[in-house]
């Protein structure tokens, strides 16, 4: 029998160079600041030049990279005020998240979530390997979407599915320590423990606290 083969349309091969964009700037081979030029994304995305430069304008509208006319790209800064206002953006996705999850009583499964914040934790304080900032970013990350995910509507999935791409960036660019492993550990299990009692304002509290000591940890003024 003789195989089909799939057409490949330009609007799937701007989504697959999107996606890979997306993936080289959230493990940080591409990092903030990095200049390339389109032949150069070119062969970092190994996809046509047409679908690179269809995600370029969308990542540049999601304020991930900046357009030079007849140059090239420039992968986002993550300076101070970019990322605070990217932690603040976050914090405000948190915090409707959560309080959404805790009105409707929905079930959120945040045993698995406190066992590995836990597990992360306990490593960090023996000892820090490179692994463990790797870790250490998804492990973040899980509890943040957790959150967000309260948030239900297509245009917030979308809006923060930018901004936490954006945090990537930064947080490639200001990987975790171990002291600051345990702490932000400490902070999620705060909250974590707060949204197991279903107490919204002890909730909101602990999600505002552990936004001040990412920024001071950043050196970044709240």
């Amino acid at each position: 029998m003789t195989e089909i083969p799939v057409k490949t349309t330009p609007d799937l091969m701007a989504e697959q160079a999107y996606h890979a964009l997306l993936e080289q700037l959230r493990d940080g081979r591409l990092g903030s600041g990095t200049f390339l030029s389109m032949p150069l994304l070119v062969n970092h995305l190994e996809l046509p030049i047409a679908a690179v430069r269809d995600a370029v304008k969308r990542a540049e509208a999601g304020g991930l990279v900046t357009v030079i006319p007849k140059r090239g790209v420039m992968i986002m800064d993550a300076g101070p005020d970019t990322t605070r206002d990217c932690m603040e953006l976050r914090m405000v996705f948190d915090c409707e998240g959560a309080r959404r999850l805790i009105e409707r009583a929905e079930n959120i499964p945040l045993a698995p979530l406190r066992a590995a914040h836990e597990d992360l934790r306990d490593a960090a304080q023996r000892q820090m390997t490179p692994e463990l900032t790797l870790r250490a970013i998804h492990t973040d990350l899980s509890l943040h979407n957790a959150l967000a995910a309260g948030n239900e509507s297509p245009l917030a999935t979308r809006l923060y599915g930018e901004n936490r791409a954006r945090i990537s960036v930064i947080q490639n660019t200001r990987p975790f320590l171990s002291n600051r492993i345990v702490s932000a550990m400490d902070e999620h299990l705060t909250i974590i423990a707060a949204l197991e009692s279903r107490d919204t304002d002890a909730t909101l509290s602990a999600i505002r606290a552990h936004l001040r000591s990412t920024l001071i940890w950043w050196g970044i003024p709240a």
